[in-house]
């Protein structure tokens, strides 16, 4: 059996060692391989795409971008992780995942509970967009374009509008456009001289959004 590549995200070096250590101890009934370190999210963003990870255990708390986050961004990759979360004792993250059924392991992590979540995590795939949108407590902070199986942020303040086009939204920001699935039909407006079509359906709900702008 191929060894099943497990990336492994975490701020803080001794956690990332002892999950190191775990998978070494049950790697006589499941093989693993660490296909990659980071200690931040954006250093996950950047370096799991080109690893061949099967499987992202992604702490929930990291400077600079939370875990939730940055499974948003990674979930839209052509050969997308699965993700289990990894959480100290947080009673609204815990009560989250399990809400939205989503894998998650308690620190201190024990070697059972570890492999048995890698087994669930490899079967199942990819969390679903809409389960992580609704476990995220915190408004994104970037919108994600997957470019050559890298991804790109593009900060929420430097967007100038989202525009729907059937299954695609436009995104526009002063330096220029990108494609992006995401569910959003609304439109938002920054000085733009630019004319955008809205639906009749909608007319009243944008007249209200810049009535109160």
């Amino acid at each position: 059996m191929n060894p099943l590549r497990v990336f492994i995200a975490d701020d803080e070096a001794p956690a990332r060692e002892r999950l190191r250590e775990l998978l070494a101890d049950i790697a006589a009934d499941l093989p693993t391989e660490v296909a990659g370190e980071a200690q931040n999210g954006l250093e996950t963003i950047e370096r799991l795409p080109a690893s061949g990870a099967r499987v992202l255990l992604l702490d929930i708390q990291m400077p600079g971008m939370g875990g939730l986050e940055v499974a948003r961004h990674l979930v839209d990759l052509p050969a997308a992780p699965a993700v289990v979360f990894v959480t100290a004792h947080d009673r609204h993250a815990v009560e989250a995942f399990e809400l939205n059924a989503l894998d998650f392991l308690m620190k201190p992590v024990r070697t059972e509970r570890l492999a048995a979540a890698l087994r669930k995590a490899a079967a199942a795939g990819p969390p679903p967009k809409q389960q992580l949108a609704h476990a995220a407590r915190q408004p994104r902070e970037c919108l994600s374009v997957v470019e050559r199986n890298r991804i790109v942020l593009v900060p929420v303040r430097e967007i100038v509008f989202l525009r729907a086009e059937l299954k695609y939204v436009t995104l526009r920001t002063r330096a220029g456009e990108h494609l992006i699935e995401e569910p959003h039909w609304n439109v938002v407006l920054e000085g733009v001289a630019e004319r955008l079509p809205v639906s009749r359906r909608q007319w009243t709900v944008v007249r209200a959004l810049v009535k109160d702008a």
